[in-house]
């Protein structure tokens, strides 16, 4: 039987299990999850925490119950937010799950606009790098659409990032293999709703004016920099997931 840690309450600990197979792609789209019976004889919990768990998944928008097959993996109208993305990595070390995929990377050296440079600690029109590119669906439907800034100086000791490729272990995890960065676990992250612009409709596939979601993300290094700064706007109709770090403990 699977012994489960302290001092998380089991429900989560449940949740974070079954949420990793999910975004590792081992439990894939339709695939059914153990039921809440099932819950119960593998982890030796309550039938009240099994349920809590359960409907954990479902607030999250991972999973939803099917008539007939009881509850499976539903994650095509997830956007999987960049925070949450970089947990994956930690965890699978893989970026996005089988069957979503990135498109259009484009990698530039770029003068700072005044947003990015205050986001990094820059003077205006420093240079800096500018990775962007747009996420698909297995059905290749635009997810989201997002843009990476670093400080210019890392186009030597960190030359992948100037290489339209993806970088398979994350850029900000690069980052620390080629300069010795240790990525703090200190990241911030702001969300507000907007309308689509021109350009935002033309990647996304939707109406201009569609409702969409837009994210800002820092990630610092344990000397409290800014090792990359993100920005990323997501589709309608699309929830975003986060998980958040409190007194040094993972939640939902």
């Amino acid at each position: 039987m699977p012994e489960l840690d302290r001092p998380d309450p089991p429900y989560l600990q449940i949740v974070r299990r079954i949420r990793d197979e999910i975004t590792s792609g081992r439990l894939a789209e339709g695939e059914k999850i153990p039921s809440a019976r099932d819950i119960c004889a593998e982890y030796g919990v309550a039938m009240g925490t099994a349920m809590k768990a359960l409907g954990t998944l479902r607030s999250e928008g991972l999973v939803r119950a099917e008539r007939g097959r009881g509850t499976v993996v539903h994650v095509r109208g997830v956007h999987r937010a960049a925070h949450d993305m970089s947990l994956t990595v930690r965890r699978t070390g893989l970026i996005y799950p089988p069957g979503t995929h990135a498109v259009d990377l484009v990698s530039v050296i770029a003068p700072a606009p005044a947003l990015v440079a205050d986001a990094l600690g820059l003077d205006e029109g420093a240079e800096v790098i500018r990775r962007s590119r747009t996420t698909l669906s297995a059905d290749d439907r635009p997810l989201s659409m997002s843009v990476s800034w670093f400080d210019g100086s890392l186009a030597g000791p960190a030359p992948k990032l100037l290489i339209a490729e993806r970088i398979l272990q994350g850029t900000t995890h690069y980052v620390e293999e080629c300069t010795g960065r240790r990525k703090s676990s200190r990241e911030k992250i702001t969300a507000a709703a907007g309308s689509a612009t021109d350009s935002e409709a033309s990647t996304l596939h939707v109406p201009v004016g569609s409702p969409v979601m837009r994210q800002r993300n820092w990630y610092w290094d344990t000397d409290g920099d800014v090792i990359e700064y993100g920005e990323s706007t997501a589709g309608p109709e699309l929830e975003s997931t986060f998980e958040v770090t409190i007194d040094g403990e993972e939640a939902q």
